[in-house]
């Protein structure tokens, strides 16, 4: 009998999972078992975001400032192209107007006009400004939060295999949680939907284009 191999997902994650992304390559023995927070050009926070973001299988809510990373980019679009995820993306409209951003944003809306459409909303705050949270919930079950923005700077990506440094390599101070515990990743949850629907409402008053 085969026995059918399956693809990783969010449903049994553990903070666990994440250690080899640190610099020491573990936590401390009495680390919190349902939050850590990572370090921008210490910790390999790029691939801790790849890690999250490709197990996704059920929901992704997120709300993102700085959204210029091609790899990252692909994964989201991978989510938006299945129509049994539930996908909700707000993106901040001024800084979704940088040169790179737009760029890959209309590839996006061009790759899958409809997707985008369905579930980008690019837009400002209820109080019309910046929309400058910096996070998501994936499948109801992981939060991420923090001041990374994501671009090669913002997450410090890693230009030497593994390890900070290398010719080009820039890293910001920015920080990166990862949290499980359920009553915050409700919480979260939900105002990252009330963040979405408020960009929408602004949008729609502003006759913005999505």
């Amino acid at each position: 009998m085969r026995t059918k191999i399956l693809s990783p997902t969010l449903q049994t994650f553990d903070l666990l999972e994440l250690a080899p992304y640190t610099k020491e390559g573990a936590y401390s023995p009495n680390a919190s078992k349902d939050f850590h927070l990572y370090y921008v050009g210490r910790d390999d926070v790029h691939d801790i975001l790849k890690h999250i973001l490709s197990r996704v299988t059920v929901s992704l809510y997120l709300n993102m400032f700085g959204y210029d990373d091609d790899e990252l980019n692909e994964l989201i679009m991978k989510i938006v192209h299945d129509p049994s995820i539930t996908c909700v993306i707000t993106l901040d409209k001024s800084q979704a107007g940088g040169v790179h951003e737009r760029k890959l944003l209309a590839s996006d809306a061009a790759q899958d006009p409809i997707g985008f459409s369905t579930h980008f909303v690019i837009g400002q705050s209820s109080t019309h400004q910046i929309s400058h949270t910096k996070g998501f919930v994936a499948d109801g079950k992981v939060g991420a939060e923090g001041s990374t923005n994501w671009s090669a700077s913002g997450e410090g990506t890693f230009v030497v295999k593994g390890a900070p440094g290398g010719v080009g390599y820039k890293a910001q101070n920015n920080t990166q949680s990862v949290f499980t515990d359920p009553d915050a990743v409700a919480r979260f949850q939900a105002e990252l939907l009330a963040e979405h629907l408020a960009a929408s409402k602004v949008r729609a008053s502003t006759h913005q284009p999505a």
